[in-house]
């Protein structure tokens, strides 16, 4: 199978450089192709000419999507486009990630796929606004939605927690928001397995269990064997740019219709710590 993907340098995209691995694979980053031009879009997917294509480059700092909202639609929602009309041309299939930040965390039950999109912040609108026009260019599309993604390679929760909690005897973390942290590794499977069973539609994909930031770093802390005091707190004592849902888990049905099975965030970030040990 010959596949093509744009955000190989991001958390995804270096997890995929490392599980994918059977197949012709063409890894492109943001220094070799813009996706907001579209002569650069087609030239790439007409040299590579994938049968899947994987969308992982996005604009995905959530506060900096405040500062450039423009900026934030011209890569993830026009950009996307531009990619999703180029494998239209091409006859390639399209697997889109896109994110949890897609709704309003107002639920207190783990989100569906159908559920309505009601984005809070402008990175959730951009991605909410892709997922729509995406559709209306390739029907068969596959969307994955995934959620708190951390993992070696780039900038991430557990990171920012441990470079921390090497520099602080205390941490105070937000306690008001849920959700479900998810592996660049698992994540990677997950999408390799999608492609190879010609997943069509939206499907949640993330470890299983749930937690707040919180929980989450103080598992980071216990599991790294350190005596850092994480605290909690309200969202309020810490106010961000981007407004972020109180609750967006994402149920997990869509992608057991597909018999993929995810382990559990705790079982993962026990993972990522060796790897990042090595």
């Amino acid at each position: 199978m010959r596949v093509t993907i744009f955000g190989a340098s991001g958390l995804l995209g270096n997890a995929l450089k490392h599980e994918w691995t059977e197949d012709e694979v063409t890894r492109l980053s943001s220094k070799d192709t813009d996706i907001r031009d579209p002569h650069q879009v087609t030239g790439a997917v007409e040299r590579s000419r994938p049968e899947w294509i994987i969308l992982a480059a996005a604009y995905t700092d959530v506060d900096g999507c405040e500062t450039h909202p423009d900026l934030a639609m011209q890569i993830n929602c026009r950009g996307a486009m531009n990619v999703a009309e180029a494998a239209s041309r091409f006859g390639s299939r399209l697997l889109f990630l896109s994110t949890d930040y897609v709704f309003d965390g107002k639920k207190s039950a783990p989100y569906e796929t159908d559920d309505v999109r009601a984005p809070q912040n402008v990175y959730g609108r951009s991605k909410a606004e892709a997922e729509v026009q995406l559709t209306k260019i390739l029907p068969d599309c596959c969307i994955v939605r995934t959620s708190w993604l951390f993992g070696v390679g780039a900038k991430c929760f557990p990171d920012t927690i441990l470079k921390l909690a090497a520099q602080r005897k205390e941490l105070e973390v937000v306690n008001d928001q849920r959700g479900c942290p998810t592996y660049n590794r698992d994540l990677a499977r997950a999408v390799i397995q999608l492609c190879r069973r010609n997943a069509t539609g939206i499907v949640h994909v993330t470890n299983s269990g749930e937690c707040t930031w919180f929980d989450f770093a103080k598992q980071i802390t216990q599991s790294a064997g350190l005596s850092t005091i994480v605290r909690p707190v309200s969202s309020d004592r810490m106010p961000r740019p981007a407004r972020r849902p109180d609750y967006s888990v994402l149920s997990s049905k869509s992608l057991q219709r597909y018999d993929i099975r995810m382990p559990s965030w705790e079982d993962a970030l026990k993972r990522y710590l060796d790897e990042r040990k090595s």
